[in-house]
């Protein structure tokens, strides 16, 4: 019971409302746009180039912010590409496209703290592209172009700059420190280990396997395995098992009532459905803002708000009933399974690795 209240452990020092008013306030604008064009199958893409291009804002002066911003953005775009664009092909070459983007997403602590953390918000972004390209190629009335999700995301990552260019007016045109200020700001280069090497190797090839199960199996809503895999999995070595334990537990709280929510369209139709679906995807863009708030006051709840919000967006096309909530709930634990042993694997390399240096 002492570890379970460590990792449900509150510090009311450590919310953040006003972070989390700004992400709603500038999240509500592609909202309330694709819901007046009729286009919702391209909002999950404009809210999350929105809310990773806010964690990625490095602060400073504006010009810095901005093109670091942007780079970001270019680089989002053409992963949202790929993802989109090879959403409904064969499963193998998911398969190897996960592996090489999740393999980078590791080395890119070679390039600083900072990199290595956006390089796995991009890295968490193309699994979640793959997840909703493959629930919107089910459904045959929903028109679904990638350019369109390219579009999508370069304008969410825009809102964001044109967010914080009319903040530094504001404020008087001075440096402003990261909106975001729990995310490593340091961008000096790392000499990449042979540890670190063989962990984001295994990590890759961990998050590359449950992409092989969830779409070689042809599982039903196996989507939710990498991505609980994905969220589940340490990011790096030297992360403590505190926050490892609550990332699992996020993981799973988060799937769970994601899989509960779900069950409200179960029995709608026609226009109640449709209703429904936009009062989950403003839940889901609660629970987004939410975890923009409560980083520092428990980092379990606020990964499994997110975790929520990210999977019911993803899911909200597909049919809910009772056997689809088990199935998610079962995929969800296997990927969070799948997490756990990865971790093992990697204390292993971290002690065998001690030992060997002395």
């Amino acid at each position: 019971m002492s570890w379970l209240s460590k990792v449900f452990e509150l510090n009311p020092a450590g919310l953040n409302w006003p972070r989390a008013v700004m992400f709603l306030d500038a999240a509500l604008v592609p909202l309330v746009v694709f819901w007046a064009i009729g286009y919702q199958q391209y909002l999950l893409s404009a809210l999350f180039g929105l809310l990773f291009a806010g964690m990625a804002d490095p602060g400073g002066g504006y010009g810095h912010r901005a093109s670091n911003i942007a780079v970001f953005a270019l680089i989002g775009a053409g992963l949202t590409a790929l993802g989109f664009a090879i959403g409904a092909d064969a499963w193998g070459w998911l398969v190897l496209a996960t592996f090489l983007v999740t393999l980078v997403a590791g080395l890119a602590a070679a390039f600083g703290v900072h990199r290595f953390v956006t390089a796995l918000l991009l890295n968490l972004w193309f699994i979640v592209t793959i997840a909703l390209a493959s629930g919107l190629h089910q459904h045959a009335r929903i028109t679904n172009y990638t350019w369109a999700q390219v579009v999508a995301w370069a304008g969410g990552s825009a809102l964001w700059i044109v967010v914080t260019f009319f903040a530094w007016l504001i404020r008087g045109r001075k440096d402003q420190p990261p909106p975001v200020a729990e995310l490593p700001g340091d961008t000096s280069r790392k000499k990449l280990t042979p540890p670190l090497v063989m962990f984001a190797v295994i990590r890759a090839l961990a998050i590359a396997g449950t992409i092989a199960l969830a779409f070689g199996l042809n599982l039903s809503h196996g989507v939710w395995m990498p991505i609980a895999t994905m969220v589940a999995l340490k990011p790096s070595l030297e992360q403590n098992t505190l926050v490892a334990a609550q990332r699992l537990a996020g993981a799973l709280i988060g799937a769970v009532a994601a899989a509960l929510i779900l069950l409200v369209p179960a029995s709608e139709h026609g226009l109640r459905l449709f209703a429904v679906d936009r009062g989950l995807e403003v839940v889901a863009l609660v629970l987004l803002m939410h975890g923009a708030a409560i980083r520092f006051y428990n980092y379990a709840l606020e990964t499994a708000a997110i975790a929520a919000g990210v999977l019911i967006l993803v899911d909200l096309p597909q049919p809910s009933d009772y056997a689809a909530e088990g199935y998610r709930v079962l995929w969800t634990l296997c990927g969070v399974g799948i997490g756990v042993l990865v971790m093992l694997l990697a204390g292993l390399l971290a002690k065998h690795t001690a030992r060997a240096s002395t």
